[in-house]
């Protein structure tokens, strides 16, 4: 008796080699309903196909899962197209058998089944290399939880297990899983490709939703992984709660649902990341379209990419754009007629009890179920029943093989599991235009798509818009996508990963498991929330009180500064102007003037001009202010106390303009400074978050403004002790002449509040700061303006008798008879 080998189709195949046929070959799926099967592939060599009923538990409850019928039929096809041509395997004809494992409830009892003997006793042996189960190949199941169970039984014998959408990485693992290969790339290329169409969009800012079973929670692992490397936050990750296969909802349920939905609405967040099976996706768009959320991204795991069930559910194309990574779209010639050829109806045997209906391949009841997904089962290509298609015909080279076919025989012996699994691994042919090997790691390396889903008849529904290749590792021949979003784009709201943590991704009962992803700097979260707000922008503004006392104050010092202008510009040629600095004076009220009209620039939300005015024109407006009085306490003292001593250097002083080129020569200095300081910082405006409140994010110029600031009144304050030293010395001098007071008051106190306004800073921030430096900036201007021009204005206009040149020259003649 040879060994035999039967399919497991959840669709899962099993191979095998008869020397004799059973006495029963009607074929009957278990179960009224398919959700998913195990299909056993029969090779008898002596000619005769073998279909044996497999009792297993039904799933009544279940609706028909038409992907999974599809795939059945995909396999029925391969079968038959290749015992209907006799060059691939002649003399030897493949059966199958189809076992419903109700999605993962049932895939224990079908292998144990398979891997027993005909006595359905499975002996318990030190060595099975010589031991002939049932079963030699297996094919499936469909997804990675079931194909792991299945494979652990499966690898104890080397039995061959071939899936075809299981895309689990773990199933690389060889040491674990010796005998699993697989027709479809690994969870690693999905994830690669996914990260690359959002790098490619800009989105930056994406929510993960995951179903509560090991795939979600091992995929939405590993696209963290990959998101790691890459500017992309999680704003916060939900576990959608999955129901019973009949779609029953609980209460619970029903109300997770509804939160959910609820934060997606409240979320800035509009790129959703969907891990999860089909079966718990139908009541949540439900409740998607219930709460009208739309205008949203929706990227699909291959899981249910181009689910035609979900696709039938139209109204969907009012949430948002759907794309989805899937395996390359494929075309099997014939394999749309035969999908829906009504097979020719036969009776049970005589032998086996008649049954109810059951969901086989001549059921009308099935056939009928899935007529109305013909148009988009058709329009969509064969993308995963390309990998059932090819799983069986990998099977079928193996066997070539192992069992040294030519073109009209193929020897007769017995094929042990092992022996048909290194031949599977060494296949290499073409199929449909495409080569067929498996790597290392046992998969076949095939290209992937991003698909769009499109609800216009007239198109395609999975329009392809991106595809990825496996050995190039990037997305490529990237088309248009028609956003079904507002204004037909897709929002792409920079949000790098700040200060404020948030949890996600939930704890399930069965495993704990969290991960924690940033909030962006612009949002904040709760402690152990996974929700992300915007934070409230605070800068200096308008209407608040102390914004419109320092605007008073500014326009006053404005208006009192032109008025300083009108009358000095009035008595110009008059000795009391004359003293105080002449054409100087008016260097120095202009930058005044120039400042007072800058104050504005500290109000509202910070620019690049108004951070390059508070960076540079203030400081070199109070710069030219302060070399002026610095170079004009100096003068007076040359006058009446060296140009005696050092005549010569006084000329050169006085014929060379020395005053003017000194004030020339600290402006340009401090110009270098300033540009220095917006060259290695920076002008652009900058955010951060409040550290005392969480809700609020600073809006500021420049983050080291601290820095710059120290850096910038480091060479004022050098002046203002230079002017305040030769102020001192000349205070002797004539009253008329002598300005050591008013000097003195103005660098005094310009340097004791640059001081105090560092050390507040460095103690303080937010817009308290902001307010601080303003009201400083305008009381310095006042200090100069009023402290140094206000006293000689009230001397015009008060004393006139005193502002004449016998005055002024009676003071110096007895400030010359004192000293002598």
């Amino acid at each position: 008796m040879g060994p035999q080998a039967r399919a497991v189709c959840s669709v899962l195949f099993l191979l095998q080699v008869l020397a004799e046929p059973p006495e029963n070959s009607d074929f009957y799926l278990a179960g009224d309903y398919l959700l998913g099967g195990l299909f056993t592939l029969h090779a008898n060599v002596k000619g005769t196909v073998n279909l044996r009923y497999l009792k297993v538990p039904k799933c009544k409850e279940y609706e028909m899962k038409v992907l999974g019928y599809n795939l059945m039929q995909a396999m029925r096809f391969a079968v038959e197209e290749i015992n209907n041509h006799r060059s691939l395997l002649p003399g030897v004809l493949l059966g199958y058998e189809i076992v419903d494992i109700c999605y993962v409830f049932n895939n224990v009892h079908p292998v144990l089944y398979f891997l027993a003997g005909e006595d359905y006793l499975l002996p318990i042996e030190d060595d099975y290399s010589s031991y002939a189960p049932r079963v030699v190949a297996v094919i499936g199941p469909d997804n990675s939880e079931s194909t792991m169970t299945v494979a652990h039984f499966l690898s104890l014998f080397l039995l061959p297990q071939i899936t075809y959408s299981a895309i689990s990485d773990d199933l690389r693992d060889k040491l674990s899983f010796p005998a699993v290969l697989r027709t479809v790339l690994g969870a690693h290329h999905h994830m690669e490709a996914m990260v690359q169409l959002m790098v490619h969009f800009r989105w930056n800012w994406i929510i993960v939703l995951v179903s509560s079973d090991d795939y979600g929670r091992d995929n939405s692992q590993l696209l963290s992984k990959h998101l790691a490397s890459h500017d992309i936050c999680i704003a916060f990750q939900e576990v959608l709660p999955m129901p019973q296969p009949n779609q029953t909802v609980t209460p619970y349920e029903r109300q997770r649902l509804v939160v959910i939905v609820q934060k997606l609405k409240q979320s800035t967040a509009r790129v959703v990341v969907v891990f999860s099976p089909d079966l718990a996706l139908h009541n949540f768009f439900l409740e998607v379209l219930n709460q009208n959320f739309t205008g949203a991204v929706w990227i699909a795991s291959e899981s249910w990419a181009v689910d035609p069930v979900l696709h039938n559910l139209t109204e969907l194309r009012h949430t948002g754009t759907f794309l989805g990574v899937t395996t390359q779209r494929m075309t099997i010639p014939g394999f749309n007629e035969f999908r829906l050829r009504r097979a020719q109806a036969r009776q049970p045997a005589p032998n086996r009890p008649a049954r109810g209906a059951t969901c086989n391949q001549e059921c009308d009841t099935c056939l009928d179920t899935t007529s109305s997904f013909k148009t988009i089962l058709t329009l969509s290509g064969d993308r995963t029943s390309y990998g059932v298609y090819s799983a069986v015909y990998t099977v079928a080279h193996a066997l070539h093989s192992l069992l040294g076919c030519n073109q009209t025989k193929c020897r007769k012996e017995v094929v042990y599991p092992w022996q048909l699994l290194q031949e599977i691994k060494k296949v290499n042919f073409t199929l449909l235009g495409h080569q067929i090997f498996f790597d290392q790691q046992g998969d076949l390396p095939v290209c992937l798509e991003i698909v769009q889903r499109q609800w216009d008849p007239s198109q395609s529904p999975f329009q392809t818009v991106a595809s990825y290749h496996p050995m190039l590792q990037k997305l490529r021949d990237i088309r248009e996508v028609s956003w079904h979003t507002p204004n037909n784009t897709v929002s792409s709201q920079r949000g790098w990963c700040g200060r404020g943590l948030r949890a996600g991704g939930g704890l399930w009962q069965s495993r704990a498991f969290s991960l924690f992803r940033p909030c962006p700097s612009n949002e904040w979260s709760h402690r152990n929330d996974t929700s992300c707000f915007k934070r409230r922008l605070v800068f200096l503004e308008w209407q608040e009180a102390p914004t419109i006392i320092v605007i008073t104050l500014a326009a006053l010092g404005f208006l009192s500064t032109l008025a300083i202008v009108v009358i000095f510009g009035m008595h110009f040629q008059t000795p009391m102007v004359r003293s105080a600095g002449g054409p100087m004076c008016f260097l120095m009220l202009t930058p005044l003037l120039v400042a007072y009209m800058m104050v504005p620039v500290y109000i509202g939300p910070p620019t690049v001009f108004s951070c390059l005015c508070r960076q540079a024109f203030f400081t070199i407006c109070f710069t030219i202010c302060i070399s002026c009085f610095t170079v004009r306490s100096f003068q007076i003292v040359c006058i009446f106390k060296m140009a005696s001593r050092l005549p010569r250097a006084y000329a050169y002083w006085v014929r060379y303009h020395g005053p003017y080129v000194f004030v020339a020569f600290v402006t340009a200095l401090k110009g270098v400074i300033v540009a220095g300081n917006m060259l290695g910082m920076t002008t652009e405006p900058s955010t951060h978050a409040d550290l005392d409140d969480p809700k609020i994010m600073i809006v500021s110029c420049n983050p080291n403004y601290r820095k710059a600031l120290l850096l910038n009144t480091s060479l004022d304050l050098l002046l203002c002790v230079a002017g305040f030293s030769f102020a001192y010395t000349g205070r002797e001098l004539p009253t008329n002449y002598n300005e050591a007071k008013f000097i003195t008051f103005c660098m005094t106190f310009y340097f004791t509040s640059s001081i105090s306004l560092c050390t507040f800073m460095s103690v303080y921030d937010g817009v308290l700061v902001t307010i601080l430096d303003l009201l400083v900036t305008v009381l310095n201007l006042l200090g100069i303006g009023l402290g140094y021009f206000g006293p000689k204005c009230y001397m015009i206009l008060s004393y006139p008798e005193r502002n004449t040149q016998a005055y002024f020259n009676s003071m110096i003649q007895g400030f010359t008879m004192g000293r002598d």
